[in-house]
């Protein structure tokens, strides 16, 4: 299907694009397009102006914050930048490990990791690693900057915090501390394909995140499995014993390719296989 008639702005600056998104109501940002355009091929969503952000050099940055304590990622990164950065091997190379799945060349060299996170399609794959991963989002608007956590900047499906007239602009993930190691694991539709469910875990000598997409509008945090892990005991025995019951706390929807009760088993089994390969990689 043909896209109705849209206005269509290239701006030079951050500045400049979001003055567009703030003069316009039914303004939005253009990233990668994977996922926008198609929406608009099918009538789903249909803005007056689109935004694009291709010609903002300042949000496809890849680099450490000032003090060194996080990697910095512009909105506006690749899939294929994330991938190929020495910067990202050296900080959290979960990152580069993940989007390297992330369906097939083509999409990785066009869709963002803001595109990614700001879509919050419960089965993508960034925005459940990036809560385990403690990241932080920041949100530049005509009033200033403010900086959101993960877990509140994802609220539900096709919803964050960004709000009319603003622009997310950067994704901040902690540096990897001495003695910590990441790991995501779940069931896709394909090797390459969307999850059914996934489980993101990042254990440090601080404790242990674990997020679970796919089974809510958002990911969901494992707390309960997380305490039970606090003493640091993350023994084959343990973390299974520490996964018993996640299942049951969860309220995942049925669909075609998966009934609630199998993403309630997946979402167990996911989590204690992500939490393993993440404590071995804790030890190397």
């Amino acid at each position: 299907m043909l896209l109705r008639e849209v206005e269509y702005a290239r701006p030079a600056t951050i500045e400049e694009a979001i003055a567009l998104l703030s003069g316009y109501d039914g303004a939005r940002a253009l990233a990668g397009g994977q996922t926008l355009v198609n929406v608009m091929k099918a009538r789903a969503a249909a803005p007056d102006v689109l935004v694009d952000l291709a010609d903002l050099d300042e949000l496809r940055r890849i680099g450490f914050s000032a003090d060194q304590s996080a990697l910095e990622l512009g909105a506006m990164v690749t899939s294929t930048q994330i991938g190929a950065s020495s910067e990202v091997e050296v900080a959290r190379p979960v990152l580069a490990e993940v989007v390297s799945t992330i369906a097939d060349v083509q999409v990785r060299n066009r869709g963002t990791i803001g595109g990614n996170i700001c879509v919050n399609d419960p089965t993508n794959h960034l925005p459940p690693l990036l809560v385990a991963l403690n990241a932080t989002m920041t949100i530049r608007s005509v009033a200033g900057e403010r900086i959101v956590a993960a877990e509140e900047f994802l609220i539900g499906v096709y919803t964050t915090a960004v709000e009319e007239g603003e622009l997310l602009t950067k994704v901040s993930v902690p540096t990897r501390r001495p003695g910590s190691g990441d790991a995501m694991d779940g069931v896709t539709l394909g090797a390459h394909g969307t999850y059914l469910v996934s489980a993101a875990a990042s254990v440090s000598p601080g404790g242990v995140r674990i997020a679970i997409g796919c089974v809510s509008a958002a990911p969901v945090r494992a707390t309960a499995m997380e305490q039970r892990l606090a003493s640091g005991d993350f023994s084959e025995a343990s973390v299974r014993a520490a996964a018993e019951g996640l299942g049951a706390s969860l309220d995942p929807p049925s669909d075609v390719h998966a009934s609630a009760d199998y993403r309630r088993h997946l979402a167990e089994v996911s989590a204690v296989r992500a939490v393993l390969r993440a404590a071995q990689r804790a030890k190397g």
